[in-house]
């Protein structure tokens, strides 16, 4: 079967909400919302983001998904049905497959999202997401382009264990349009949903870069994952949220937002004195030093918490 990308009617949808945040914001004189130049540089990476999107989806519809799918799940050339190599019958596309195709997406974002603030050389390519000191629609197109290289690699097992590529894909987009919308000021907290949806404030704590909310709230389209694997953080309104990162690119050259990160990783690098200290630097933690000169956030958040109960 084929179906239509998501992204495809989103993109438009992108567009004219953030014009219509950007009206709204200075009809209200909220100016600290938006900066044009910050929206440029944001915009740039998100039209190259979408180019190289479409491009690679093709490949990974093809190439990835369609292979891993084929592989573990082998045509039988005489009842024309596919059967996974544990032994059931591929997923096919009954309503009740899509719910388990979404949960199973929601639960690979999560993971992928984590990741990405957990090991150095991926935070090198997804820190430019969280590069703006603004939180707004038009940071939530600022996406990098390397992390699109890496991507489809965390999904490949969903095609693997009998997910059809095309159902893949349509929930990768959906969730997409899920998170885009998460990344405005002018939606407070919804009630009950707050219980297991990833809500906007929830993403607010995401963007933050206050040290107790730092590395929270990782989840796609619900935040069950954060509360099961301990990530889970709520808004506190009586905080004072700074959005952004703490190593910023102090640029709004859309380059130079795009690399600074791997050739802060590169110069680290060449001060180390063993293959450990390399490696650690590449895939350890964001601001993991040998000598604790610069300290990762969970370690920053336990000296913090240590510092509380003195």
């Amino acid at each position: 079967m084929n179906f239509a990308d998501p992204l495809v009617y989103g993109v438009p949808c992108f567009i004219a909400f953030i014009i219509l945040e950007l009206a709204y914001s200075k009809t209200k004189g909220d100016h600290h919302i938006y900066h044009w130049k910050d929206l440029f540089a944001s915009g740039f990476m998100g039209v190259g983001s979408a180019i190289i999107g479409a491009s690679l989806k093709i490949l990974v519809s093809l190439a990835l998904f369609e292979g891993v799918f084929e592989f573990f799940n082998p045509l039988d050339p005489q009842s024309g049905v596919r059967t996974n190599v544990l032994g059931y019958e591929a997923f096919g596309y009954a309503w009740y497959i899509w719910p388990l195709c979404m949960l199973a997406d929601d639960f690979t974002y999560y993971w992928f999202h984590r990741a990405n603030h957990e090991i150095r050389i991926l935070w090198a390519a997804h820190i430019v997401h969280h590069s703006s000191e603004n939180f707004n629609l038009g940071t939530a197109v600022r996406n990098g382009w390397f992390t699109l290289l890496y991507k489809p690699l965390f999904y490949a097992w969903m095609p693997a264990v009998g997910f059809p590529p095309e159902m893949v894909l349509v929930c990768l987009g959906i969730e997409a349009l899920w998170q885009f919308q998460l990344h405005t000021v002018y939606a407070g907290k919804l009630g009950i949903f707050e219980k297991w949806i990833n809500t906007h404030t929830m993403h607010q704590v995401h963007h933050a870069q206050n040290l107790e909310y730092m590395d929270k709230n990782h989840g796609g389209i619900l935040n069950i994952f954060d509360r099961v694997f301990g990530t889970w953080q709520p808004l506190d309104e009586s905080i004072d949220i700074r959005y952004g990162v703490v190593h910023a690119p102090n640029s709004y050259n859309p380059l130079v937002i795009l690399t600074h990160e791997f050739k802060d990783i590169w110069a680290d690098v060449r001060t180390a004195k063993t293959m450990r200290e390399a490696f650690m630097y590449v895939f350890g933690p964001p601001g993991w030093s040998p000598d604790r000169s610069t300290l990762t956030v969970r370690q920053q958040q336990a000296l913090l918490k240590e510092s509380a109960k003195a």
